[in-house]
């Protein structure tokens, strides 16, 4: 890669159970014997035991144990508050990132276990935003194959799929994995054949309760395969095995498509945002700049500095007059001969001096 190029981060999401961080040993074992090792991040600070070494490890800064135990809290809100205090220091992290980024080509991100502790909370937003506006950026969707052989549980992985693409809005890849134990190639007939998926919900529906007809679910999987259509003609889809290593190649084909989307379409929409926010704030600077003009214009005609300025000559000038035949030098006091100045009958003071009558 040239010495100006960036890497491509890679996010990992992915459901409980689904081959996340299986899927991230294969890959860096993969990049490893392509002689392009990457650089890894870990955010789960959960697990138990990696089975790679990661160059940003969430557990050397936070205590997921100790968190649970001081905030009197769950597994899930202990999670949550480990990423959240991990969080704040993350402008360290990004600086260690951004210095390697240009002399690697990959940046792998393993995330929580629960899915939903980095998708849909701050913590999750602010790192996914931080590294996606200095680095191009795909997010991988890994979704466990076996489970997925239902019609309903297809469905219910393709909303969530499509709800985390509309809300982080980077390039999107679906990643089948487990492809040793289910080939995916039922998944990806019915994500481009809707009479497929049709048939094999009609099927699903016979037998489980062949006396009853068209149900709710029916219904509403209809429509919801019918709305997913659109969805699904701009998704990249690849299936791989984090066991047998089985489409690697493949998968960095679609990153590498991935990157093209990112700065064909979201890097330009991401300088335009950041263009825009610039523009407001020189915007609210030039109007607090021209309410401070205005207010200093209105005092400037309500007090006039210059009849201000000979005010005060004139006042310094009176005193002046007035201390005029009245200068002491405190210095010379005691040397006064009062001595000289006693008429008549006066009264003696405690040191012999003699003071005059009035």
């Amino acid at each position: 890669m040239s010495e100006q190029e960036k890497a491509t981060c890679v996010v990992v999401i992915g459901m409980a159970g689904s081959g996340k961080t299986t899927l991230l040993q294969r890959l860096n074992s993969y990049l490893h014997t392509q002689k392009t090792p990457p650089y890894i991040v870990n955010l789960d600070p959960a697990v138990a035991k990696l089975p790679f070494t990661a160059n940003i490890d969430i557990r050397d800064t936070v205590d997921y144990k100790e968190v649970m135990k001081q905030y009197n809290l769950g597994p899930n809100g202990g999670i949550l508050t480990a990423l959240n205090l991990f969080t704040t220091k993350f402008d360290q992290v990004l600086g260690y990132i951004e210095k390697r980024s240009t002399t690697v080509d990959h940046i792998l991100l393993d995330t929580p276990g629960q899915i939903e502790i980095f998708t849909w909370s701050a913590s999750g937003a602010i790192i996914t935003d931080a590294i996606a506006s200095s680095m191009p950026t795909v997010v991988a969707y890994v979704i466990d194959t076996p489970r997925t052989t239902a019609p309903a549980t297809f469905m219910s992985n393709m909303l969530y799929a499509c709800s985390i693409l509309y809300k982080t809005k980077l390039p999107f890849l679906l990643v089948f994995n487990k492809t040793d134990v289910q080939s995916h190639a039922f998944a990806l007939e019915w994500m481009r054949d809707f009479e497929s998926f049709q048939v094999a919900l009609m099927q699903k529906r016979e037998e489980d309760n062949p006396e009853e007809g068209s149900g709710y679910m029916s219904s509403l999987m209809n429509s919801m395969s019918l709305v997913l259509d659109e969805f699904y003609k701009n998704l990249r889809a690849v299936g791989v095995s984090a066991v047998t290593g089985d489409g690697m190649p493949e998968f960095f084909e679609a990153v590498a498509e991935a990157r093209k989307e990112y700065e064909a379409d979201y890097r330009p929409e991401l300088d335009r945002l950041i263009a825009e926010r610039d523009d407001k704030k020189e915007k609210h600077k030039q109007e607090q700049l021209s309410r401070l003009v205005k207010d200093m214009s209105v005092n400037e005609r309500t007090f006039d500095p210059s009849s201000s300025r000979q005010a005060d000559e004139e006042e310094v000038g009176s005193d002046e007059d007035e201390d005029e035949g009245e200068i002491i030098d405190k210095t010379d006091a005691h040397f006064l001969d009062i001595a000289s100045r006693q008429q008549g009958k006066g009264s003696t003071g405690a040191d012999g001096t003699r003071w005059p009558q009035p």
